[in-house]
């Protein structure tokens, strides 16, 4: 079983990753945010750091889920808490011009080596909540994250849900607390089970 989870800047997707990996005993797989070296660069300058910001972010996540395509390689359930398609939905608000077409070429040559999750669960929550979730949660370079920019990117994740074709959960989890609630934490992994059994 291989289930993605995705959502806008601090929707809570590491939290839910680490709970259903522990609850399905399988293996979870976080995305490289913070070993980035463009990321600080790219919100002090969005535009002269965005390509290598999402080349970075590209390669990085690919070369993470290649082995998926392998079914007999993984036996245990995998939990990631980023779908590939994110890179794409990033990458669409911050390039432009020639960089995004060579972009959209790097993209299309490696995406369909990748695998579609037996299911994705698609994050949301209101500004506001994201907002303070990203303050809490203190990440040095997304203190001064524009509001406006994090409106912009979940009117994207819409719009990429919008018409995805996978299997797909979409969950508001602005009042679950399944990081400090045990029922609220088996109601989701319920869910989750019920929703990803593969045909």
């Amino acid at each position: 079983m291989y289930i993605a989870i995705e959502g806008p800047i601090g929707v809570g997707k590491t939290t839910l990753t680490r709970h259903l990996a522990q609850a399905l005993e399988g293996e979870a797989l976080f995305e490289v945010v913070e070993e980035n070296p463009f990321l600080p660069l790219f919100y002090e300058d969005p535009e002269h750091y965005a390509f290598k910001v999402q080349v970075f972010f590209l390669l990085s996540r690919y070369k993470q889920l290649e082995h998926l395509a392998q079914p007999r390689l993984f036996e245990r359930a995998v939990v990631a808490d980023y779908l590939f398609d994110k890179d794409f939905i990033f990458a669409s608000l911050n390039l432009e011009g020639h960089e995004w077409e060579l972009y959209q070429e790097l993209y299309q040559s490696l995406s369909p080596r990748i695998p579609t999750p037996d299911l994705t669960i698609y994050l949301r929550a209101p500004l506001e909540v994201l907002l303070e979730r990203i303050r809490r949660r203190g990440r040095s370079f997304e203190r001064g994250i524009d509001p406006g920019y994090l409106e912009r990117l979940t009117e994207a994740y819409d719009r990429h849900f919008a018409r995805y074709r996978g299997r797909l959960w979409v969950f508001d989890n602005t009042d679950v607390n399944y990081a400090d609630d045990p029922a609220a934490a088996h109601w989701v992994t319920r869910q989750v089970l019920a929703r990803a059994s593969v045909d």
